[in-house]
């Protein structure tokens, strides 16, 4: 009787120790859950912001600048202020006059967006002798032939949606109050469209840039198609490298996207998350580089996403968690100092991620392994080598962060007019996005470079790239 009692209790007590756990998970779920709503979007650390404050430091007044100074590439504008009858002297009460000298100040204004009609008057030639003849004036080359809408226009309304995140709806309310009535936005989306088309060429030649680099960067979003498909879930597909960006939008997540991407390309290593449509890519695409003779794809892991998931685990595990974001602190530091060689750098990362691959050995059968915490340590431990790859070499990344800001817009964007109406906007989508997010990856002003490209294609010349535009651009400075 004694033995079942024994046994009774040993069964109820693995039930209680089991319901814990499960407890403790579901615990630790909806805090992760509540932080990703409630909690601030930044990763950067509140113990390290804080840490940064002296307060017995005062801190510097900042000198503040003319306008004219502070934006010098601003139009300047010079007002006289002036009475309107000269004043009498306040001591001998004659009639005063202009010193010629002046009290300035400055302030920065804004003139409101105009529309306006321009009429174009093609004049025609006649033969004053026989009459037989009458020739006019050819008409200006324009993106869309018979439109009525100057190439200025399309260009401001396509990137006033895919540079500025302004929907087309609001742009029509826009126009509304500046004395433009019921400008139709079928009209204004179908623009978009031929901007796109006209610009295929620039969209084409930034593929041809990234899969010709040594290195890629990939990752992808949802991208609902509203109507004109039977899927509606679509993924918009990001690559990047330093100085281009294309995206891709497909009615599929699957692997297949970034296989067909990297098959003919000169990619040696590709940076992404985890996520497995990434592995099957890169291992159908070795296996056809093998049988052709090709050098094999490396795959390099975002450390960005290891920190991030320490960060998730910090409120209920913060004692461990903090020791990883600590030591991932250290290596993002030692990545940013320049003063170091390059072997000293990556000697010092190296001992860190060391360090945490040993204490996640070490702890790691002490948290159940479905908790925040447990889902870290085994993320950093089973992509260790992943995550380590860039300390063989100087020029490779250590996160994907930049192929992630490249995704904001889109994002945003998405967010903002909800998706696509057609494939056709879907194409758009992609073309417009990869051509405005590669001029900010150069440094280059989007509409600037439009209005420039869509003038040298009417004229005949080269489409450049954003990245040849920079190059040409620096090279005449």
């Amino acid at each position: 009787m004694r033995l079942h009692y024994e046994e009774e209790n040993k069964r109820l007590l693995k039930m209680l120790d089991c319901s814990e756990q499960k407890s403790l998970l579901v615990e630790d779920q909806l805090v992760i859950i509540k932080s990703k709503i409630f909690g601030k979007s930044s990763e950067k650390s509140a113990m390290k912001s804080s840490a940064l404050k002296d307060p017995n430091k005062k801190t510097k007044k900042l000198k503040i600048q003319l306008p004219s100074l502070r934006y010098p590439n601003a139009p300047l504008v010079e007002k006289d202020i002036e009475l309107a009858e000269l004043p009498s002297c306040i001591a001998c009460g004659n009639q005063m006059e202009d010193s010629g000298l002046t009290e300035d100040s400055e302030q920065l204004t804004t003139i409101p967006r105009q529309f306006s009609i321009v009429r174009f008057k093609r004049h025609k030639y006649r033969c004053g002798c026989c009459h037989g003849d009458l020739k006019t004036a050819p008409a200006l080359p324009k993106i869309k032939e018979g439109s009525s809408y100057s190439d200025e226009m399309i260009i401001d309304v396509a990137l006033s949606k895919y540079c500025d995140l302004i929907p087309i709806d609001r742009y029509v309310a826009m126009a509304k109050r500046s004395g433009i009535m019921d400008l139709p936005p079928n009209s204004l989306i179908q623009l978009t469209h031929n901007l796109a088309e006209f610009l295929a060429v620039i969209y084409n030649k930034i593929k041809s840039e990234i899969i010709k680099d040594k290195t890629i960067r990939g990752d992808e979003t949802p991208h609902r198609m509203l109507e004109g498909d039977e899927i509606s879930n679509w993924s918009l597909w990001g690559f990047s490298t330093n100085t281009a960006s294309y995206f891709e939008a497909h009615s599929t997540r699957s692997g297949d996207v970034a296989i067909e991407f990297l098959k003919d390309s000169d990619c040696e290593f590709f940076m992404s998350d985890a996520y497995s449509g990434y592995n099957k890519a890169i291992r159908i695409t070795n296996d056809y580089r093998i049988s052709n003779g090709k050098l094999e794809i490396t795959k390099l892991y975002c450390n960005a996403h290891a920190r991030r998931k320490f960060s998730d685990s910090l409120i209920n595990f913060e004692k461990e968690s903090n020791y990883f974001i600590k030591c991932y602190r250290k290596i993002y530091g030692l990545e940013d100092k320049e003063r170091l060689t390059f072997e000293k750098r990556r000697n010092w990362q190296r001992i860190y991620f060391r360090l945490m691959e040993r204490m996640v050995i070490a702890l790691r059968n002490s948290y159940p392994p479905k908790s925040s915490l447990g889902k870290a340590m085994n993320y950093l431990l089973n992509h260790f080598v992943e995550l380590t790859t860039f300390l063989k070499y100087e020029d490779l990344p250590i996160d994907n962060n930049s192929q992630e800001r490249l995704m904001r817009s889109p994002v945003i964007g998405r967010k903002t007019w909800y998706g696509n109406h057609s494939k056709k906007g879907a194409m758009t989508s992609a073309i417009l996005f990869s051509i405005v997010e590669s001029c900010k990856l150069n440094k280059v002003n989007p509409r600037i470079y439009f209005r420039e490209i869509v003038q040298s294609i009417h004229q005949g010349q080269e489409a450049l790239t954003p990245a040849e535009y920079a190059k040409v651009a620096d090279s005449k400075k």
